[in-house]
């Protein structure tokens, strides 16, 4: 049986995202429900230096908090582990308008391609372990999304205003 994840060691409250990835029905997309609070807070207070400042440092304290939380419950990659979705959201919305179009639109492409998992996203979720591992496949994920935001937001959008 899988073991649960608890909000009873420091790096399963951040890994879990402060209990979004307790949900029983799609954690991870709880998890990125959970990182729009945080995102909203990040565009209207970091500038561009900051923000990109912000993604290196959850990044890299993303990959410790995975590996402790995954060594914790012996599993890795656990669904409830859903920090790698906070920093793949995140990586999504930078230099995305602050709108409630831009975030359910960065919402669904993110959450898009991190269940589709297209190539190489699905080679870094099956090929490379730890918390580097956990991390990587929703960091790549983000990076399309981000993408795929600002071709939208930027030439597909304005077609239609």
């Amino acid at each position: 049986m899988k073991p649960k994840i608890t909000l009873k060691t420091p790096w399963q409250i951040l890994a879990s995202g402060f209990g979004a990835g307790l949900s029983p029905v799609a954690p991870g997309t709880m998890g990125t429900l959970m990182a729009i609070p945080f995102w909203i807070i990040f565009s209207l207070t970091l500038s561009l230096p900051f923000y990109l400042l912000m993604l290196l440092l959850t990044s890299l304290i993303g990959i410790v908090i995975c590996q402790k939380a995954s060594d914790e419950l012996g599993v890795h990659d656990h669904g409830g582990i859903v920090w790698d979705e906070f920093v793949g959201f995140w990586i999504t919305m930078l230099g995305a308008p602050l709108s409630w179009s831009s975030i359910l639109l960065g919402f669904l492409l993110f959450r898009f391609f991190d269940v589709l998992k297209p190539w190489p996203i699905k080679v870094a979720d099956t090929k490379v372990t730890g918390g580097f591992g956990i991390m990587l496949d929703d960091m790549i994920a983000g990076l399309f999304a981000l993408i795929s935001l600002q071709i939208i937001l930027r030439w597909v959008l304005p077609i239609f205003a």
